[in-house]
């Protein structure tokens, strides 16, 4: 896939987050990536096959913020295309990982964002 269409994808996927979750937003970058860079392997003790990393201090660890580089939200491209089995299954997977990543930004542990995913999916 293009990397216009995919960005296509992550723009939509992001405005499908409802708009109170989006306004509470603070001091975050959402970007797209072919791949985790050596140095985000190296955090993540090797795991290059990450489909998006949130990087910063999450919204309930805040206290004197002030001056700081905005939190980055990272979309990895070829983890995501290698994963997927068509363009429907990238649109699922990068919808999924978006809100996995903003949940992290907002001070969700892994277990609770998977639980919440649990639930969410079978809501639908």
């Amino acid at each position: 896939m293009k990397e216009k269409e995919f960005r296509g994808i992550v723009e939509e996927s992001i405005k499908d987050i409802p708009q109170r979750i989006l306004k509470n937003m603070e001091n975050v970058e959402i970007c797209i990536e072919e791949k985790p860079s050596s140095f985000q392997v190296k955090r993540l003790k090797g795991r290059g096959d990450v489909l998006g990393l949130y990087e910063g201090v999450p919204k309930n660890e805040r206290c004197s913020y002030c001056f700081i580089l905005p939190d980055k939200i990272t979309i990895f491209k070829n983890p995501i295309e290698q994963m997927a089995k068509d363009d429907d299954d990238i649109r699922k997977i990068v919808k999924e990982t978006v809100w996995h990543e903003i949940a992290h930004h907002f001070g969700f542990s892994e277990k609770e964002v998977s639980f919440m995913s649990k639930k969410r999916f079978l809501k639908r």
